[in-house]
């Protein structure tokens, strides 16, 4: 099947299951679909807290348990979905099987990189083709890629960065291993600064939003041979809503806001115990405050509040609270009880992780739309296009690969 009709395929489930994945958690107070999808509303409702988390981590598994129950309420709703789309799997590159024994003459590199970011590293330098042409390796921070990319292919890099205390690390260390490695510090979204050529490889792993928007547009107005990205971050955009860049993305009647667009990166396959621990408490107490303000000043919107440190969730929830209402100028009245608006926010909780479980069940087709409305651009544009995994999911959630080829 092409790309385009794939797109086309995904984009009518996404438009059939909106009402499942285009939601916003925090604005509910039950489950938003629970009336046209009674038995999956009965379902997540019948699981234990303790487990959502670990059926939330693998796919494969949060589909074999809800898919049972959203079939049956499509029955009941005499509609048919193509639900066999949501077990989509990009094929595995060549060089996936082959993994780090390439550089392992050279693995004093990693120095400094944290081991599953040299994983990634490693295992994107492995799917480039052979090639003697340039290297323009985008939005570079200190060139870990393009150092790898220059050393083991024997190439020249020049590494694009905006940050120039980045840019003096990564020459620091190019020229301490004699790399042909040039840092050029300028923002790319500078008309005068981020030319491309055609007789160069674009490269970008983990390019955030417009970023890689940005990279693909130029890339395709300068004919450049070969690119390769591994798009990240989907919602750093600055338009409100997303834009498409296909034809086929263009015709969608899906339109994304920028809370839709974290959807694909609401999965976690590395926190820890401590860490999902403290995630959970964070998301109570951030509802509990959310029940105590609508309260105090009789509103019914969520009042979302600025990040907040780790160690803030060490202490009390009733210091929390007198922060976060600092933090958003509301006036707190004297004897809150604090222990009821806790327990409001942990029972809010419970529903906004049963809300999120379901349109986790979509978040993998979401994704590969986003990538084919990609792909389908730069094949409108001429290039041959191939989607692939270049890593496993251990390694980074986010490990497709876009190779194009004019």
């Amino acid at each position: 099947m092409s790309h385009s009709a794939l797109l086309s395929q995904f984009d009518s489930l996404l438009l059939q299951s909106r009402q499942l994945w285009q939601v916003k958690a925090f604005d509910c107070d039950k489950l938003p679909w629970e009336e046209n999808f009674p038995n999956l509303a009965a379902l997540v409702w019948s699981l234990d807290d303790d487990i959502l988390d670990e059926l939330d981590r693998v796919q494969a598994e949060l589909l074999n348990c809800l898919l049972p129950a959203l079939n049956k309420d499509l029955v009941l709703l005499s509609e048919s979905w193509s639900l066999e789309l949501l077990n989509i799997k990009a094929p595995l590159c060549a060089g996936s099987r082959v993994r780090e024994m390439e550089f392992q003459d050279i693995a004093h590199f990693s120095a400094g990189i944290k081991g599953r970011k040299w994983a990634q590293i490693t295992a994107f330098t492995q799917e480039l083709p052979a090639d003697k042409c340039e290297v323009l390796e985008w939005c570079a921070g200190k060139g870990h890629l393009g150092r790898l990319i220059s050393k083991s292919q024997g190439r020249e890099v020049v590494s694009l960065e905006w940050q120039q205390a980045l840019c003096d690390a990564g020459e620091k260390f190019a020229q301490q291993w004699q790399l042909p490695q040039t840092f050029v510090c300028a923002d790319a979204f500078d008309n005068q600064q981020s030319e491309l050529k055609v007789e160069q490889q674009a490269v970008a792993l983990h390019a955030c939003g417009d970023l890689h928007v940005r990279l693909l547009y130029l890339a395709a107005k300068a004919g450049t041979r070969h690119i390769a990205i591994s798009p990240c971050c989907y919602h750093l955009i600055q338009a409100k809503e997303y834009q498409a860049m296909s034809k086929v993305g263009l015709q969608s009647e899906l339109r994304l806001s920028r809370h839709d667009l974290q959807l694909p990166l609401q999965q976690s396959t590395i926190a820890k115990g401590k860490q999902q621990e403290l995630r959970h408490r964070e998301i109570a107490w951030r509802l509990g405050f959310d029940s105590l303000q609508r309260e105090v000043r009789g509103g019914s919107c969520y009042l979302p509040i600025p990040s907040l440190k780790q160690s803030q969730l060490n202490g009390e929830f009733s210091t929390f609270c007198y922060w976060a209402a600092e933090q958003k100028s509301v006036d707190l009245p004297e004897n809150l009880n604090f222990k009821r608006f806790l327990e409001l926010g942990v029972e809010r909780q419970r529903l906004t992780r049963r809300i999120d479980l379901v349109a986790h069940m979509f978040r993998g087709v979401f994704e590969h739309w986003l990538l084919l409305d990609r792909v389908c651009y730069l094949e409108e544009q001429g290039y041959e296009v191939t989607l692939e995994q270049f890593c496993n999911n251990e390694i980074t959630p986010r490990n497709l690969l876009i190779k194009a080829k004019k």
